[in-house]
């Protein structure tokens, strides 16, 4: 009974683990993508609309954020790369995806 206990603590521990760890990098990516747009862009924060998500993409990829800007019928993609910049992946138009991979800061 004590082996079933301690391995079903192990295994809630890891979950909990993973699961903070997929939160992390999603407020991350969701704040950094924010941030440019606030300060870079010059958007309000009320006019920003963003969705984090996990893209089934290799590396840094696969952790996007898509935001929807009020007034504007585009909807962007966004990930962080590896030095933490926050790089435009793609925006769809009309149901159209153009995809860019362009670094933004």
């Amino acid at each position: 009974m004590k082996k079933v206990y301690k391995l079903l603590t192990s295994l809630a521990v890891i979950l909990c683990i993973v699961f903070a760890y997929v939160q992390y990098k999603f407020i991350s990516t969701e704040n950094a993508v924010e941030k440019y747009l606030i300060i870079t862009e010059k958007h309000t924060k009320d006019t920003i609309k963003k969705d984090s998500f996990i893209a089934n993409l290799p590396g840094n990829k696969n952790w996007m954020v898509s935001v929807k800007i009020k007034g504007d019928s585009k909807t962007y993609f966004y990930f962080l790369n590896r030095n933490d910049k926050v790089v435009l992946e793609s925006y769809v138009e009309n149901g159209v995806e153009h995809v860019l991979n362009q670094i933004m800061n």
